[in-house]
């Protein structure tokens, strides 16, 4: 059976935090009000919550709307059915797959219909392909890990290389945060207990909301592929703490001010480098993007 399109539909492969929080906005967003999405994951377990999160429980006739343009299915569904899509996201993350590389691939290939220039193939990878610097600043065209020599990062960096060659683009994501998920959450609630943190306390951190993440991959849907074809991108808050300067701007929310002071951080200067400082200026410009959330600072003591 040959494959037939579904150009109408965004898909959507990954309803993790992300994912959903993608859904959401492209549901909302004036520019994509006549496409349909579609949500694309390995199994129908989280089915049920993925669309309470996506789609809320009221019921008004926007709502209604919005329920109509909203389908779920698996990928084994999907890949069944044989259906192509003008626009595809993937942002499920490394650890459901044993070969990611070869999963990105296959979405970019058997699910995005990209031969006829058309729509987006995008990939959210992440900012910890950088080499690690000691302070330094990182841009999109900055030097990458050896993937050979650290395979954790380095799966990363293959899928960036086939996404790119069959014509995606890349995001290079910024540590992502919500208020109960990130580095914070862990340092101040897990590390409490134990009554102290690895690492330097002025080791640097660029850090990313996730819904600021869904709305740079919004973004790079919107410009479309004459702009986002065979790009990497590189996204983040664009204001770095430290390690430190995470637990006292967590400390300033009523979620975290039951812990009264930070857990002290174990590294010395001599353990280690800072850390890289992200500079993608040049990503929001072109994807004409910025963050809701400016700092980490700002979203933990915003109204």
């Amino acid at each position: 059976m040959s494959s037939t399109s579904s150009s109408d539909k965004i898909a959507i492969v990954g309803c993790g935090v992300l994912g959903t929080s993608l859904c959401k906005q492209l549901l909302s967003h004036p520019d994509f009000a006549n496409r349909s999405i579609i949500g694309i994951t390995k199994s129908t377990n989280r089915h049920a919550a993925i669309r309470e999160q996506v789609l809320g429980s009221s019921s008004d006739d926007n709502d209604e709307e919005q329920s109509s343009r909203f389908h779920l299915s698996t990928m084994d569904s999907v890949l069944e059915s044989q259906q192509q899509y003008t626009d595809v996201v993937f942002c499920a993350p490394p650890s459901g797959f044993d070969d990611y590389p070869t999963a990105v691939k296959d979405a970019a290939t058997q699910l995005w219909s990209g031969n006829n220039n058309k729509g987006s193939f995008v990939f959210t990878s992440s900012g910890g392909v950088y080499e690690g610097l000691d302070g330094e600043t990182v841009t999109e065209s900055s030097s990458t890990i050896d993937p050979i020599a650290n395979p954790r990062q380095g799966r990363m960096i293959f899928a960036e290389q086939q996404v790119i060659e069959l014509g995606g683009c890349a995001l290079r994501l910024a540590g992502l945060y919500t208020l109960d998920r990130g580095a914070h959450n862990y340092w101040l609630e897990k590390c409490s207990e134990s009554g102290s943190i690895q690492g330097r306390e002025d080791g640097i951190v660029n850090l990313l909301h996730y819904d600021d993440a869904a709305s740079a991959v919004l973004a790079a849907l919107n410009v479309g592929h004459d702009i986002n074809s065979k790009q990497t991108y590189l996204i983040s808050d664009g204001n770095p703490t430290t390690r430190r300067g995470i637990c006292e701007s967590a400390l300033k929310h009523e979620r975290y001010k039951k812990y009264t002071k930070v857990p002290p951080f174990l590294g010395k200067a001599e353990d280690g480098l800072l850390g890289k400082v992200y500079d993608g200026s040049k990503s929001n410009q072109e994807l004409k993007w910025k963050p809701t959330y400016e700092s980490f600072d700002e979203f933990m003591t915003a109204d």
